[in-house]
């Protein structure tokens, strides 16, 4: 009998685990010992509550990592007599109002925060949080000012904690010189405002950054097999054989679930044009696969080569249906093995919780627009925990097979495009929903938004291919978030670079 830690393998019950442990609980255990192990491949999926082993829980593939931040109060030696904030500022009733929003807000994101035992007022209470904090190695540190002479701890903090800095500075404790520069510097977040909510941006990022550490996305492309991990993300890339997903997609019967999800795709359609039930039952079966992979690879998103598997006729419909109801449940689902678009997508779904759709970009010169376009978007365009946006069921144009959405994004309201051209630099931009344009008379893919992009003269001039763009204006988030983990953020050009070229 063989020995796989304590627990007896190969035992006489006939489910192939000793009598010292249930079947569900073995299971768990080679689970843990596959992910420890770095396999790539061949661990079994999450059980469902019903026991049966084929089914996989959605919500099973999104990474909870554990978020952990260290807070300390920032004050000066008591009693306060003049400077701000103020001998009349009322020093306990202030800092027990921001412990309990702060207590609050980390049990609704999911975070360990512990505050420290006393506020820090001089020199050695500062050297004393620096120590701690090289000790604990949280994933940030978040300090709330409560003197305008504290600024001088906070810039040794910045070089020193060795963890992402979050500036809670209630007005009244900053003028705009002590703000300008440190809140410019890569590593720290400044928060100069009364609203909480602001607070909790900075502690959503810190958090965005550990799912990115925790997730691991298969890469399926090609004939390789591989694991790297991504600079400053720290995302697991896992790249497998193209083949692997439509083998896998052949063995998957249309079982309960199988028709379920293709019923409901039916049933909350505006309308539904060209997929036929078939259609519709083989898309909810590229869902069920892709869940299956994942699950098996212990992976969190995907992003695969779906052009080229349709174009050599290897699975009866592409992926696009799938992959929406994937980005509605927070699971990141990329086009065209295009990774940096995948991560694109993967930072809407981690710092704003709510999906994003890559693009092909058009440019519309006759009303100056930017039509983003592709035949995969999501439909909780407003958060996944929202009601979805109304949608078409098209086939996918470019083939004229299987599922697509033409999601119809709310005219009127704002965007943000997002893309990562590496892991250093992001481009950002937002516009304004104008249209949803219709395929025909239009070509190209059947979600097809026109946007007026802000301060962009000229619509052929606005960067990058495959930009994730999400609903909102959250152009301050974003690049807040890039700062804090020293990512560069460019804009596309206000004035066409090309101006002279016209001229000439």
């Amino acid at each position: 009998m063989a020995e796989f830690g304590k627990v007896s393998v190969g035992g006489h019950d006939g489910t192939g685990c000793g009598c010292c442990v249930t079947r569900r609980e073995c299971l768990k255990l080679f689970s843990a010992a596959a992910i420890g192990a770095g396999m790539l491949g061949g661990a079994l999926p999450t059980l469902a509550a019903d026991g049966d082993s084929d089914y996989v829980p959605v919500a099973s593939l999104r990474p909870k990592p554990k978020v952990s931040i260290y807070a300390a109060i920032l004050q000066q030696p008591r009693p306060y007599w003049l400077g701000w904030p103020g001998t009349a500022y009322d020093l306990d009733r202030r800092q027990k109002e921001y412990l309990a929003k702060l207590d609050t807000s980390a049990k609704q994101l999911g975070i360990d925060v512990e505050v420290a035992q006393s506020p820090v007022q001089d020199q050695a209470g500062l050297d004393a949080l620096i120590s701690t904090m090289k000790a604990k190695r949280p994933d940030g540190l978040l300090v709330i000012l409560q003197h305008m002479n504290c600024w001088g701890w906070v810039d040794a903090l910045a070089s020193s904690a060795g963890s992402p800095l979050l500036v809670f500075s209630p007005i009244g404790t900053s003028f705009t010189g002590h703000v300008a520069g440190i809140s410019r510097r890569p590593g720290v977040y400044v928060a100069s405002t009364l609203e909480w909510s602001a607070v909790e941006d900075g502690m959503r990022m810190v958090r965005a950054k550990r799912r990115y550490e925790e997730t691991r996305i298969l890469w399926i492309q090609g004939e390789q097999r591989n694991e790297t991990v991504l600079d400053r993300l720290g995302t697991k890339v896992r790249a497998i054989p193209r083949r692997t997903f439509n083998e896998l997609f052949e063995t998957v019967p249309v079982t309960k679930e199988v028709r379920d999800v293709a019923a409901d795709q039916r049933r909350h359609a505006k309308r539904i044009v060209e997929p036929t039930m078939e259609d519709s039952l083989n898309s909810a079966r590229a869902y069920v696969a892709a869940k299956r992979l994942m699950a098996s690879e212990h992976a969190n998103a995907l992003s695969m080569d779906c052009l080229g598997m349709v174009g050599a006729k290897l699975v009866p419909t592409p992926p696009c249906g799938a992959w929406t109801i994937l980005q509605d449940n927070g699971i990141t689902a990329g086009c065209e093995a295009d990774l940096f678009g995948a991560m694109s997508l993967m930072l809407t779904s981690y710092l704003l919780d709510r999906p994003s759709f890559l693009n092909d970009p058009v440019a519309e010169t006759a009303k100056n627009l930017l039509i983003a376009a592709h035949c995969t978007s999501g439909t909780r365009l407003r958060g996944f925990d929202k009601p979805a946006v109304p949608y078409i069921l098209r086939n996918h144009s470019e083939s004229a097979l299987g599922v697509s959405m033409q999601v119809l994004w709310p005219v009127g309201e704002p965007v943000t495009l997002v893309r990562f051209n590496n892991t250093d630099e992001l481009i950002l931009d937002t516009g304004t929903v104008v249209s949803n344009i219709p395929t025909p008379p239009a070509g190209g893919c059947r979600t097809s938004v026109g946007i007026k992009i802000d301060n962009v003269e000229d619509s052929r001039d606005v960067l990058g291919f495959h930009q994730a763009v999400v609903l909102g204006n959250f152009k301050r988030e974003v690049a807040s978030f890039c700062q804090l983990y020293g990512i560069r953020t460019i804009h596309s050009p206000e004035r066409s670079p090309h101006t002279d070229e016209r001229s000439a």
